[in-house]
């Protein structure tokens, strides 16, 4: 059996769910897009090559085998892109909860299947049809649970509206000892670098109280403000516009001193070291072009 427990983004991994991208599929047409960043690259023949995505992934996979965390990949579909495992299911204290993801991606819940086979089926948990959550927009911190929506009326319009208000109130009462907070996320089909995709695009707790943040992900400035009052702003790290659209915030913690970030992010990875980080830098710059990164593409069902 497997004992999950997860508490927070940062305490030391012992066991993990990393996507795959073998036999990811030819490149999609624009109009089987998700996501504006992907739907660019699409348009201008730049789209992520299997092997490049291929390559990458066992560069991150090198990393979880350095500090010894045990790795469980999706089996095989062929022809399917099976690279962000966040966004299918996430794990709270002992609980696994499979997602309510885009209908064309649930044969990627099959496909762990024989992970969740190994989890008692009292501590897993499927949400109703209409309540729409994905492991992208949960991000734990202790005591919090802090969950990315989009409050806009025209939510059935966005395909990038991932977490709805159902969502948020299930969790609530899932884990009524828990302080629950959402964030109005900002969203845009067309633009890149205007789409919060997830709560991980635009903010992610590193260490024990430090974070990675981007201010205009947030629609709400009180929202913004709730997490500089609780982390304290000179233990955030500001990123910029493009920052975010290259996906800075999406970096992923192996433990509470060991950050696994992108070779490019040249001023973030910067900053983590001057606070004391281990840095493993890989690159992940294929996969990112599908806007998605290191935390997206990983469903952690065991910290310390």
């Amino acid at each position: 059996m497997l004992q999950l427990n997860v508490k927070n983004e940062t305490s030391r991994l012992r066991a993990v769910v990393l996507g795959s991208a073998v036999n990811n599929g030819p490149t999609p047409t624009a109009d089987e897009a998700y996501d504006p960043k992907s739907l660019e690259h699409i348009l201008a023949g730049t789209y992520p090559v299997e092997k490049d995505m291929v390559e990458e992934m066992e560069a991150f996979n090198k990393v979880f085998r350095k500090y010894d965390v045990k790795v469980y990949r999706p089996e095989m579909i062929e022809n399917y892109n099976q690279i962000f495992t966040r966004d299918i299911g996430f794990v709270i204290d002992d609980v696994f909860v499979k997602a309510n993801i885009l209908p064309d991606r649930e044969r990627e819940l099959d496909a762990i299947q024989y992970v969740i086979d190994q989890i008692d089926p009292k501590k897993v948990v499927r949400p109703p049809d209409e309540i729409h959550i994905e492991g992208g927009d949960v991000m734990l911190w202790n005591d919090y649970i802090f969950i990315g929506t989009y409050k806009g009326t025209d939510y059935k319009d966005y395909i990038t509206a991932r977490t709805n208000m159902e969502g948020v109130n299930y969790i609530k009462e899932l884990f009524p000892h828990k302080e629950v907070k959402e964030f109005d996320l900002v969203k845009s089909k067309l633009v890149a670098r205007d789409n919060a995709l997830h709560l991980d695009c635009c903010f992610q707790p590193v260490g024990k109280d430090k974070g990675i943040i981007y201010k205009s992900g947030f629609r709400q400035e009180s929202d913004y403000m709730f997490l500089v009052n609780l982390f304290g702003k000179e233990n955030l790290f500001h990123i910029d516009r493009d920052e975010m659209y290259y996906m800075n915030s999406n970096v992923f913690s192996i433990a509470e001193n060991v950050v696994v970030s992108e070779r490019n992010f040249t001023r973030l990875n910067n900053w983590l070291r001057s606070q004391g980080f281990t840095v493993e830098e890989i690159p992940y710059a294929e996969i990112a072009k599908q806007e998605g990164l290191l935390r997206c593409s990983t469903l952690p069902l065991i910290r310390d």
